[in-house]
């Protein structure tokens, strides 16, 4: 078997409205998925992190530089190419968009594995602890609008997100220190006491800010904060976590195993979320694992994207194991953002519908078929693909 064509499908709509984070609102959504081709007609598709002009740039990465390194080879030798490809851009990016560009094109190896193999991807990489995990949900974006108007807001989308299921939900914060913890406020009036919730920064802080909110919110009882500081800032992570009684989570922006090797080794999380459409791909994403586990840092991956990340990561999750062990051991959870997402809900020939069962049982299946298990719409993708 050889493989014959790595093709990019950049795709685009317009939201019903705008939204934010700390760092920037945006107006449309985005998704990047790769398609392998082989001579057998099998194909493997994955997906890359990286929205917007991000998304395009990545494309040309994907088409100009990896297509023509692999071409002819045997999409089943995926490690062999996994390293062959990083150890020729490796002078050239380390990190990044190269890794993210990497990581679609590998995912999209492991897809096809499962279908030669007839297997699902956690078979392949060792059998399922789960054939069902928890999901939790996350909305309270950041928009252009007052104070008064956020408070209000988030209260009610949390209490929506709560009654539709989900295991525990996620806020944004970055309207500023003393703002976002009365965002908190409001998100914690909205769930009750008991339920989990998590304050998401994307790095907007300062470390001396990451305390004032940190110290500001513990009585709230949120189950993590998550990049209260800037990936870079290791010595603020460290401090984050000794000074603070939260759990302290990140890495979604950092990229394979040597990264993630500084990061563990400075022992600034509590709970790790590696991002498989970025650092790597699934390749990769095992051996972050592995070190991740080595360091007994348990994991709960980021999820963003389309149906076709969200597969993959349920796969992961069924393959995860316990860490530590024991008859109730602590579990992973599958990211869910409940804003519009369409390259999610309606990609797949035969959709996921991740809110539908989490409202039925509060649970979401591992997919059974081959690779993936999902088969992504070609209609669909011709619909929304950005040309030029």
């Amino acid at each position: 078997m050889k493989i014959t064509s790595v093709q990019s499908h950049v795709l685009a709509y317009d939201l019903p409205e705008e939204l934010g984070y700390s760092q920037q609102y945006y107006a449309r959504r985005t998704a990047h998925l790769v398609e392998v081709q082989t001579d057998e007609g099998i194909t493997g598709w994955g997906e890359c992190f990286g929205p917007g002009n991000i998304a395009l740039a990545n494309k040309g990465i994907v088409e100009k530089v990896i297509q023509p390194m692999i071409l002819g080879d045997d999409p089943l030798d995926r490690d062999v190419i996994w390293h062959k490809v990083y150890n020729l851009m490796r002078d050239h990016g380390q990190k990044g968009m190269s890794m993210q560009a990497l990581s679609g094109v590998d995912i999209a190896l492991w897809d096809i594995a499962g279908k030669v193999a007839g297997l699902p991807i956690h078979k392949l990489i060792g059998g399922a602890h789960r054939t069902e995990v928890a999901a939790y949900g996350y909305a309270m974006m950041l928009k252009r609008e007052s104070l008064a108007d956020h408070l209000a807001r988030f209260t009610d989308e949390a209490a929506a997100i709560k009654d539709a299921g989900f295991a525990a939900t996620k806020m944004k914060v970055g309207l500023g220190p003393k703002e976002d913890v009365q965002l908190a406020e409001a998100v914690r009036k909205g769930i009750g006491d008991d339920f989990p919730f998590m304050v998401d920064a994307n790095h907007c802080y300062t470390t001396s800010d990451a305390f004032y909110v940190g110290r500001a919110v513990e009585d709230l009882n949120p189950y993590w904060f998550e990049e209260p500081v800037a990936p870079e800032d290791l010595d603020g992570y460290r401090e984050l976590r000794a000074g603070l009684k939260i759990n302290i989570s990140g890495g979604e922006a950092e990229f394979g195993r040597w990264g993630w090797r500084q990061i563990l080794e400075n022992r600034g999380l509590d709970i790790a979320q590696p991002e498989v459409c970025g650092l790597g791909g699934i390749s990769e994403y095992l051996r972050v694992l592995a070190l991740c586990h080595a360091h007994f840092t348990p994991v709960i991956n980021h999820v963003w994207g389309s149906a076709v990340s969200v597969a993959a990561n349920l796969h992961l999750l069924a393959a995860m194991p316990a860490m530590p062990g024991g008859l109730f051991p602590w579990q992973p959870m599958l990211e869910f953002d409940t804003t519009d997402n369409r390259f999610r809900d309606d990609l797949l020939t035969t959709p996921l519908d991740i809110q539908g069962q989490v409202k039925a049982t509060g649970r979401v299946q591992v997919p059974t078929g081959p690779g993936l298990g999902v088969d992504p719409d070609r209609a669909f993708i011709e619909r929304f693909e950005v040309t030029g």
